[in-house]
């Protein structure tokens, strides 16, 4: 298969079994409305979900950036692969026949590692009903309460202690080379740089298989006590850690059925509770759950559970606060519904199906608190209320946490709960306790997350007053640069003075120029003599014209312009470059304020999707007198028809937007003159 031009049956076998949902759904949390689905688009920095999901059309449109067209271009897009490659994973992805070129080395390689691993993990499920192996499957038969079937539905097995056993069946039985046995993972060099080892030596192996079933890595459980316990494979051209989770090709299934996904932290908590019949568990390989992987247990379910049911120990609790932090976002956008389970009296869920029948974890799995209750919960842990240091922990903590959610709703129910937990049941105090809350969660969000203060002043206040004073400096003093500023104050009207101070001091500049050369450019009467605009003196004149202020924060800032530092002194060397830079600042906080407008209009706009245009084409079909339509062409029609201001709100937000792209580059270009 050329690399260029894939086989075209292969193109078209892809097309014809694309999944769009399924394929988008690897990647974005996706929700069935009508018809259609929708989620966050993740080209650009998407608030709500713009992203509309047709599976009819097998087509995907985000109503915000404009991103859109088939599964393909979607991971070409997403994934930043070539037509080539994307072909061939999804050629992959649906197990369909294809031919390997060997004048590919990437992709034969990758297919070699392939095949090295599941003989790797037929080698070691055999070697566990060896003598050799009859050690470890006591251990699991015994220690672990594992029986026969679950152990090669697992395929678990056993490495032997020998250095190269492994080595020596891949390398001299199955005559794979030296170079792709080191690319599988494993094997290792030895320290003298001559031969190689198994990495897996007297272990039992528990394989790593995605969701295909196909083995991409290795666990490695230690049967002494000289080695770390748990030793997993390296990162691969097949195995990356973050992005894969243990058990899932055995359970997936259940978690579509169930509507629910459980994640564990160990191998043994997932082989346990499918052992007794609780097989929508997944773990996830030792790191902090994160949003891929979120992602991918989203894909599975409808309503987008996920409970965390880690250990009860402190690297448990600090690994569910990890993994909260990880997904804390799509969970305040209420994309996932994220609830936590503590087995409070045992170690792990491996202990408690041990020790409890799988009625009563389900039962505590039923009740698992929403992950804002847990964490209210684990703030007011071991809490003396009544020691006033503590209680205004507890406050400071909950105000930081009930404070992100945006829903004033969903709010208003925490905070409430809060307060009467915090009363001991004091009706009245609750309730101001409950008012006191809202207030401080109200003044910490104005020290947001998208307005910064700066000496009271809003930061996008600031932004416009250090452009400003800029200008002004520029003015004061660079002569040569006067006319060309004048020439944007009054013809352009690029440059407004809306600092108070600013606008003082220009009009005193006024009052200098109309005294000294009988100009007055705030009117933009008289002619400008450029050679004795730029000759005149404001650094001595202008101080003049202000003595009288007693003003001093005015003072001060006319001192500022008068004296500049030496960074400010060596910005203007170049006037007209700063000139420019300054004035497009200025400019960009007018556009970003008609975006804002934009996207207020736009947002108040009701799209009508098209499961609402068919439903109007059939309401008139059923009146009209039928005969041959293009139904796709008119429900494409309808939908341009009913969304047309939304539509023009969207392409004047993005007019708005390229504007200050255009605006952000004059800032970093030389300005012709």
């Amino acid at each position: 298969m050329n690399k260029q031009d894939p086989h075209q049956h292969i193109v078209e076998a892809v097309k014809e079994r694309l999944d769009i949902v399924d394929i988008i759904s690897d990647y974005v949390i996706l929700k069935k409305r009508g018809r259609e689905f929708v989620g966050i688009c993740p080209f650009h920095n998407d608030k709500t979900p713009s992203l509309t999901v047709s599976p009819t059309k097998k087509l995907y449109h985000c109503f915000s950036c404009g991103a859109g067209g088939n599964g393909i271009k979607f991971l070409m897009e997403f994934q930043r692969r070539n037509f080539h490659d994307t072909i061939l994973h999804l050629a992959q992805k649906y197990q369909l026949s294809i031919e390997i070129d060997s004048s590919d080395p990437q992709t034969s390689q990758r297919e070699k590692v392939y095949e090295i691993l599941t003989l790797a993990s037929q080698w070691f499920h055999s070697q566990l009903y060896k003598p050799t192996g009859a050690k470890a499957l006591t251990y699991l038969q015994k220690e672990r309460n594992l029986n026969n079937e679950i152990i090669n539905n697992f395929g678990l097995g056993y490495a032997p202690a020998r250095w190269d056993a492994l080595f020596q069946y891949l390398h001299e039985t199955k005559h794979f080379t030296v170079e792709v046995l080191k690319k599988s993972g494993l094997v290792k060099p030895r320290n003298s740089g001559i031969g190689l080892y198994d990495r897996f030596r007297d272990r039992i192996i528990i394989p790593i298989r995605d969701y295909q079933g196909r083995t991409i890595a290795f666990g490695g459980r230690s049967l002494s006590e000289n080695n770390p316990k748990y030793l997993n494979s390296p990162e691969t051209e097949v195995f990356q850690k973050s992005k894969c989770l243990f058990g899932i090709d055995r359970a997936y299934h259940s978690i579509s059925k169930c509507d629910e996904a459980v994640v564990v932290e160990g191998y043994f908590d997932v082989i346990s509770l499918h052992r007794v019949g609780i097989t929508n568990v997944v773990a996830s390989l030792g790191t902090a759950l994160n949003k891929q992987q979120m992602t991918q247990l989203c894909h599975y379910t409808e309503h987008k559970r996920i409970v965390l049911n880690f250990d009860t120990d402190e690297a448990g609790f600090q690994a569910t606060q990890r993994a909260i932090n990880e997904v804390e976002e799509l969970a305040l956008k209420g994309q996932v519904e994220l609830r936590i389970l503590h087995l409070s009296k045992t170690k792990d869920p491996d202990d408690f199906t041990n020790s409890h029948s799988p009625l009563e974890y389900q039962m505590l799995l039923d009740k698992a608190p929403l992950w804002l209750d847990w964490q209210i919960a684990q703030i007011l842990e071991d809490k003396d209320l009544n020691e006033t240091k503590q209680f205004q922990q507890v406050i400071s903590a909950v105000v930081s946490l009930v404070g992100k959610l945006s829903q004033p709703t969903l709010r208003s129910h925490y905070l409430k709960k809060v307060a009467e937990l915090l009363s001991g049941g004091q009706s009245r105090f609750a309730l101001r306790l409950e008012e006191d809350l809202h207030r401080q969660i109200i003044k910490e969000n104005h020290n947001p997350f998208d307005i910064s203060t700066y000496h009271g002043h809003s930061h996008e206040f600031k932004i416009q007053e250090l452009a400003e004073e800029e200008i002004l400096r520029i003015y004061i003093h660079c002569g040569s640069s006067r006319e060309r500023i004048h020439h944007e104050l009054f013809e352009n009207q690029n440059i407004n003075f809306n600092v108070p101070s600013h606008s003082f001091i220009w009009n005193a500049i006024e009052r200098v120029q109309s005294d000294y050369l009988k100009i007055h450019l705030l009117k933009g009467s008289g002619s400008i003599e450029s050679s004795k605009l730029a000759n005149l003196d404001l650094v001595k004149l202008l101080p003049n014209q202000l003595i009288p202020e007693s003003n001093s924060d005015l003072n001060n800032k006319l001192v500022q312009l008068l004296n500049p530092n030496e960074v400010q002194l060596a910005a203007l060397t170049q006037p007209l470059l700063q000139l420019r830079g300054a004035i497009a600042v200025i400019e960009k906080q007018k556009s970003l304020k008609r975006c804002q407008y934009l996207l207020d209009a736009w947002s108040n706009q009701r799209l009508q999707t098209l499961e609402d245009c068919i439903g109007i084409l059939i309401e008139q079909e059923s009146v009209e007198s039928p005969g041959p339509v293009n139904m796709e062409s008119k429900v494409d029609s309808m939908f341009f028809m009913l969304n047309a201001n939304t539509i023009r709100f969207q392409e004047l937000y993005y007019r708005e937007r390229e504007y200050i792209s255009n605006l952000d580059r004059q800032r970093w270009t030389n300005l012709v003159t």
